[in-house]
């Protein structure tokens, strides 16, 4: 009788051990049945495109040029200037003029370059202040004599078709060297337009030959 018993508590003994690793390696190892312990695989979700306020403060319009406004060119003069009779007299002369001049690269005084542009921006009280500069060069031409040349240089900034600043400045560089080139730097310090919401803003620097217009404006911002 005490063999039988000694032996069946022996055999439930070892049958209640054998439940308990089996358990314990179903936890302890791989994922387990129920999944517990299992490492998430899953990529995280792509970043959100959306520009952050961080990035909208940071941002500062890129400064550009347009095609065709980098030279200017100064040309002797062929003959004296007519006396002006009438308006549209004085303007087809000037345009008629000027083709001939542009044609002849034997009468040029000055040829006048753009070969950089940078800016810095501020933002204050709802406004966004640029201070765009225009670095360039200034060579020498066949008709070459002391003195200093007027650069019109235009300085503007778009927002789409909208035009939020635009000023035509008359910048004088004063050119005595004629066997090398004379460098410049031109800076409008000056450019306020309202704070841009979105990364849309274009600046744009350049020379522009024609007359000032009217569209010429400092915008400030929004009270």
């Amino acid at each position: 009788m005490a063999f039988h018993t000694l032996n069946g508590r022996f055999v439930a003994g070892l049958a209640l051990t054998g439940f308990m690793l089996t358990v314990a390696g179903c936890q302890s190892g791989g994922s387990g049945i129920l999944g517990f312990g299992k490492t998430d695989t899953t990529p995280p979700p792509p970043p959100d495109p959306k520009v952050l306020a961080s990035q909208l403060q940071a941002y500062c319009p890129k400064v550009t040029l347009r095609d065709g406004t980098a030279y200017f060119n100064t040309y002797a003069k062929g003959s004296q200037k007519p006396k002006k009779k009438a308006a549209q007299d004085a303007e087809a002369a000037a345009l008629e003029a000027g083709s001939d001049q542009q044609d002849d690269s034997a009468k040029i005084i000055y040829q006048a370059s753009i070969t950089d542009v940078t800016r810095d921006c501020i933002r204050a009280n709802g406004s966004l202040t640029m201070k765009i500069a225009v670095a360039g060069k200034v060579v020498p031409g066949p008709m070459f004599s002391p003195g200093t040349i007027t650069m019109p240089i235009r300085i503007a900034v778009m927002h789409g078709t909208e035009v939020l600043y635009s000023q035509l400045h008359q910048h004088k560089v004063q050119v005595t060297n004629p066997s090398s080139a004379t460098q410049f730097v031109f800076t409008d310090s000056n450019v306020v337009v309202p704070e841009p919401t979105a990364r849309d803003y274009q600046a744009y620097a350049g020379y522009d030959e024609g007359p000032a217009k009217k569209t010429d404006k400092k915008i400030a911002a929004v009270e």
